[in-house]
């Protein structure tokens, strides 16, 4: 072994010391002053690099907090003439070489997501583990016979278009992805599993699909998937670590914070509670109130929002039953918010999106729905938790044109959120395909 030369002089230099304070002791000798240096220099050095540490992370931290919070400034150079949305200029670190770029537009890169849309929608392949209505738990594994609804809506949503798509292949040969099929709000309510059979059953069915099939055992997992939407999703694999480590976690439950969830593995699916109707498209001027909320009492952050804006008069954060119908609050209402409860996740975002509403999301650590293609910052205010305090203050420095841009990005995108039993194209189940085909697995059966 080579040693470098540093440590060839540390090593060197601490012998010379503890020689030094031997033959000071055979002499009869106070070794103090070599004790003292023994003590006073680490100790020296530790309380500086401790000072380090601590001014890294408060500078860091205010870095990622502020740098997600949305703040559109006008170049007052332009000579603004124009039929159509106004052209901004966006606080970006981000360069694009000279070329141009529309930074009011809601994708990344628009262009590459049509592109590779197209191939996806052409190339895509699933593979969906059979199972027959006669089946034990077929009301588990098979797709549900009627339109979904209510809070966990988009798991049903899923698996139902999925069963009638062109992306699904009777040959696993052809196979990009594999689909785990069964359903954990289905499995919820089964009174043969219920809430602490889930674990058990999943395991099951791992170990059976990987002895009656040869699939899962040729890529452990890395090429497949399973969707879930309600929050105990969130503890159903940890008796099969392969699901958590190799498979992709479709998931609405996707904050980072959490082991469970491993960002760029796993995708973000949006909690979508389905509405009736057309878009509503209440118009800005008509939308009197600055903020509202609307919710349980269920976590420190919610209760932080009450302490500061519970008696506002401009921000309505509200617990318990309404005046008026949660529809025309948010049809009322410039900005929606979206807190985080119990988990990060709630309809509440695309009840915002649904209604014209700008979404404020306070819920530290979201790995928001579709990030991989939508621009949130182009769309959506995003708050840290620590600036909750400062709400009233965000949300009025947010001049009425950089208002006017937001919400009119919100229009464009909610396209994006809403589910079709017969799906249209870049609605809420072709961008869980698009996220998904981003995906796949570069193995493939041969």
């Amino acid at each position: 072994m080579v040693v470098p030369l540093s440590s060839s002089m540390n090593i060197n230099g601490s012998t010379y010391i503890l020689e030094c304070a031997v033959r000071h002791k055979e002499q009869g000798e106070a070794p103090m002053a070599s004790v003292m240096m023994f003590i006073l220099i680490p100790t020296g050095l530790g309380v500086v690099s401790c000072l380090f540490i601590l001014f890294y992370i408060s500078f860091t931290s205010n870095f990622f907090i502020h740098s997600h919070q949305t703040h559109l400034t006008f170049n007052s150079t332009l000579n603004i003439s124009f039929v159509g949305n106004p052209i901004i200029q966006t606080h970006t670190h981000v360069q694009f070489n000279g070329n141009h770029v529309n930074d009011n537009d809601v994708f990344h890169d628009r262009d590459a997501f049509v592109d590779n849309y197209k191939e996806m929608n052409r190339s895509l392949k699933i593979y969906v583990y059979p199972h027959q209505k006669g089946d034990p738990f077929s009301n588990v594994l098979l797709a549900v016979d009627f339109e979904p609804g209510g809070n966990y809506a988009s798991e049903s949503y899923f698996k139902k278009v999925l069963k009638m798509s062109h992306f699904i292949t009777k040959d696993p040969s052809n196979a990009d992805l594999f689909f785990l099929p069964f359903s954990i709000a289905r499995l919820r309510h089964d009174p043969r599993v219920g809430i602490n059979g889930i674990k058990d059953f999943i395991k099951s069915y791992i170990f059976n699909i990987s002895h009656e099939y040869p699939y899962w055992n040729l890529t452990n997992g890395a090429d497949h998937f399973y969707v879930a939407c309600h929050s105990i999703g969130r503890f159903a694999m940890e008796k099969v670590v392969d699901v958590k480590i190799n498979a992709i976690q479709v998931v609405c439950t996707s904050s980072y914070f959490v082991s469970a969830y491993i960002p760029h593995k796993d995708a973000s699916l949006p909690q979508i509670w389905p509405r009736l109707g057309g878009n509503p498209n209440f118009a800005p001027y008509k939308r009197k109130k600055l903020g509202f909320f609307a919710g349980s009492l269920n976590s420190p952050v919610r209760e932080k929002l009450l302490e500061w804006w519970g008696n506002d008069s401009d921000i309505f954060v509200h617990f318990g039953r309404l005046e008026r119908s949660y529809t025309e609050e948010l049809l009322g209402s410039k900005f929606c918010l979206h807190v985080k409860g119990y988990e990060v996740n709630t309809a509440r975002i695309v009840d915002a999106l649904f209604y014209g509403c700008v979404p404020v999301i306070i819920a530290n650590h979201y790995d928001l729905p579709f990030a991989d293609i939508l621009d949130w910052k182009h769309f959506s205010v995003i708050v840290a938790t620590l600036d909750i305090p400062l709400l009233k203050k965000i949300l009025q420095g947010i001049t009425q044109q950089e208002y006017l841009v937001l919400q009119s990005n919100v229009l464009k995108v909610r396209e994006h959120f809403q589910w079709h039993v017969s799906p249209i194209d870049f609605d809420a189940f072709y961008m869980v395909m698009y996220e998904l085909w981003l995906r796949r697995s570069s193995l493939r059966l041969q």
